[in-house]
């Protein structure tokens, strides 16, 4: 965990296991399983099925598709004992309700415990700052490991 006033970095919570080169999915509440499927074991139905809920509920609020290819849905539950992120790419896109009505191919998906209001934000802003660069977003695309996009974000994590 980062230090007391240190930015929590987003390679502190991504781990390789959590990165999925290839969505299959289509539909937004099936990328979420997805992408939920590779954080939760099989004994963590319940729990799963909560956050995916959780995730849904946000994004009735107003989608987490911001733009240009990146979607960042994200929620806070009491089932998430820590920040939880996994991420996803799609090669084919999918129809998040983006801001600028894009299809959505890199997805950032963060659940945290609901006492951290701060490292959510942080974490969140920090993510969208990153995918501001046109080029790591190529980059992500475009990677052929989860730990050639570790190594990408890691990069730009500092």
């Amino acid at each position: 965990m980062a230090k007391p006033g240190a930015p929590l970095k987003i390679s502190a919570i991504l781990k390789a296991q959590n990165i999925l080169l290839d969505i299959k999915s289509s539909a937004k509440p099936d990328v979420m399983r997805e992408l939920a499927d590779l954080v939760f074991s099989e004994g963590d139905i319940a729990i799963k099925e909560e956050i995916i809920g959780a995730l849904l509920d946000r994004e009735k609020l107003g989608s987490t598709g911001i733009g240009s290819g990146v979607a960042v849905p994200h929620a806070k539950s009491p089932r998430a004992e820590k920040m939880i992120c996994a991420f996803g790419i799609s090669k084919k896109g999918i129809d998040f309700e983006a801001l600028d009505h894009e299809p959505v191919y890199i997805i950032f998906l963060l659940v945290a415990p609901p006492n951290s209001q701060s490292e959510h934000l942080n974490i969140l802003a920090r993510i969208v700052q990153l995918l501001k660069d046109p080029a790591l977003r190529q980059a992500l695309r475009q990677a052929a490991t989860a730990q050639e996009i570790l190594n990408f974000i890691s990069a730009q994590d500092a």
